[in-house]
């Protein structure tokens, strides 16, 4: 029994040692961002769970991408197409999606804390249970956008140029 103990610590010593041959530098990990970021770019509709952070996929043509689950935190998707996408349970926290269009898509379980979405078109886009805490939604269209609550704006910011569903409201940003 003791000696298939010591047998079990020191595999796991063995395969803790290993783990820092496989660890990436920050360089690599932005170049492989950046190859992921290209592949969308150029026509590849699935990148379920994987990595965007910091990606820049500005004016960008992205209909009918499946992105559930992926890190876009930080990403810069300002002025980019995006209809009939999936973003389901996605990290876009601090995203800069100013101007993004994204009509019919689907924005359920994301996390859009301290996110721009200043200037979006989100017709027909579901978000159910998404958090917006402390999310700029001034100027963005989500009139026809479902799975909205009140409870879910009460931790976002917009100017009057929102556009919500009926019976919502939305209150205005703080000047900083």
């Amino acid at each position: 029994m003791i000696l298939s103990f010591r047998v079990l610590i020191a595999v796991a010593a063995i395969g803790a040692m290993s783990l820092t041959a496989l660890a990436q530098t920050p360089e690599e990990n932005e170049a492989a961002r950046k190859a992921t970021a290209e592949r969308l770019m150029k026509g590849e509709k699935t990148c379920k769970d994987c990595d965007l952070f910091q990606v820049d996929l500005s004016y960008q043509d992205l209909d009918g991408r499946d992105l559930s689950g992926a890190r876009l935190r930080q990403a810069d998707l300002s002025l980019s197409t995006f209809d009939k996408s999936t973003f389901h349970g996605a990290n876009m926290s601090i995203v800069n999606a100013f101007g993004i269009r994204a009509e019919g898509s689907d924005f359920s379980n994301v996390d859009f804390h301290d996110a721009s979405l200043v200037g979006g078109w989100f017709g027909g886009s579901k978000f159910d249970n998404a958090t917006f805490d402390n999310a700029n939604l001034s100027g963005s269209d989500l009139s026809s956008a479902t799975g909205l609550t009140q409870a879910q704006l009460n931790a976002a910011c917009g100017y009057d140029t929102a556009k919500l569903p009926k019976g919502l409201v939305l209150a205005a940003c703080k000047s900083a």
